[in-house]
């Protein structure tokens, strides 16, 4: 025994974690604590808010008051016009195509 008796943590979302587009022009991290941050190009944080999830659907709210939606099916998430993609399984038949955060 490591003598670590602190319980551990919530369980994370699947949800969580770096979602890109296909050609990568797109990077939307999803955060633990309920946040985004999207990246567009060279521009970091071109887009940030919050989300919320219930079930497969994700509802944006940017900063600036703008709301969009998502939806993930079979790990894609598809959010408004774009199509994003786990950046761990992008290029390894996990997909390829837009996933996305749209403009949110």
């Amino acid at each position: 025994m490591n003598g670590d008796t602190r319980e551990p943590g919530p369980a994370r979302h699947p949800f969580v974690g770096m979602w890109v587009t296909e050609d990568g022009y797109i990077r939307q991290e999803l955060r633990a604590d309920g946040r985004y941050d999207e990246a567009r190009g060279d521009r970091p944080s071109a887009y940030t808010g919050s989300y919320t999830v219930r079930g497969d659907h994700i509802d944006y709210q940017d900063d600036t008051g703008f709301t969009a939606t998502g939806d993930v099916r079979d790990g894609v998430l598809y959010h408004e016009h774009l199509v994003l993609y786990r950046e761990h399984d992008k290029g390894s038949g996990g997909g390829g195509a837009s996933v996305g955060a749209g403009a949110a």
